[in-house]
């Protein structure tokens, strides 16, 4: 059987981009944090299917709960990394964006003792548009990155990035591996897969369609998921529009069951595994 990689991006349910518009980091602090209880739900599940996932962790997070993130290293776990403030990389500069990754680097490597070698940025915000990012993670020791999206969307993606596992090298010499979120080209355009909303809304026979079809094209599928997407009582906001509420908490009840069928189904690794399959494979640069 194929093997697919599975993540999670290890972020609080008020950290996320839809939210900004109502919550600010420095409410933060203040707000009811829910990510211990349902990170053991994920762990809990994922050891029901003797499966190991790649936990892009925020820095900011691993300072507040490292005795999670040990936890999550301990069961085997791939802890990576997602930032530490959850700001879009294309809105920092690169000095910015270089401090911001050596903090959350710092905060995982001492809540674990590992210094992580992957890295996925806030809303899937680097593109050719900031090609430092690439030098920045590249400089700082990361092996892969996992942060472009190859779709047009009103927050973030860019279609013409390559929607294959690739290995981009870059004028200092340094190479880093990309591995982008999974799509599925329907009549010249890609159609996102596999993850987030695109998981939480589609109904399972569409999904388990869309894995198959990627590994028939010799493709992992890269499943993603939140910890806050399996969580029904996650506190409501005010002043939320209905697109907002939609893409926050709709189908969030029957989302467990979503991950737990494609457990049961697909074959399943770390995107570190993965990588080093790809490596051996001497996959070249893309030009």
């Amino acid at each position: 059987m194929f093997t697919n990689i599975l993540t999670v991006d290890l972020e609080d349910w008020f950290v996320v981009e839809n939210l900004k518009q109502n919550i600010s980091s420095d409410q933060w602090d203040q707000l009811p944090s829910r990510i211990e209880n349902t990170t053991h739900h994920l762990l809990e599940m994922f050891d029901n299917y003797n499966v190991r996932a790649t936990f892009f962790v925020l820095g900011w997070i691993a300072e507040r709960s490292p005795n999670l993130i040990s936890e999550i290293a301990g069961l085997g776990h791939e802890v990576a990394c997602h930032s530490y403030s959850h700001t879009r990389v294309d809105q920092l500069g690169e000095e910015a964006f270089r401090d911001d990754t050596r903090r959350a680097m710092d905060a995982i490597t001492k809540a674990t003792g590992i210094i992580p070698i992957g890295y996925r940025a806030p809303s899937w915000s680097i593109n050719s548009s900031i090609p430092w990012a690439f030098e920045v993670l590249a400089e700082l020791g990361f092996k892969y990155d996992s942060s472009i999206f190859p779709i047009k969307h009103d927050i973030y993606g860019e279609s013409s990035a390559p929607s294959k596992i690739f290995r981009k090298k870059m004028e200092s010499g340094r190479s880093i591996f990309e591995i982008p979120a999974s799509t599925i080209k329907f009549f010249g355009k890609n159609l996102p897969v596999c993850g987030g909303g695109y998981l939480r809304h589609s109904p399972y026979w569409y999904t388990a369609k869309m894995v198959r079809k990627l590994n028939e094209d010799n493709q992992p599928a890269v499943v993603y998921m939140h910890p806050w997407e399996i969580d029904e009582e996650q506190p409501r906001v005010e002043g939320m529009s209905i697109f907002q509420k939609f893409r926050q908490y709709g189908s969030i009840s029957i989302f467990r069951k979503k991950i737990e069928k494609l457990l049961g189904e697909f074959d399943f690794i770390t995107a570190a595994d993965y990588v080093n399959i790809v490596a051996r494979r001497k996959i070249g640069f893309e030009k």
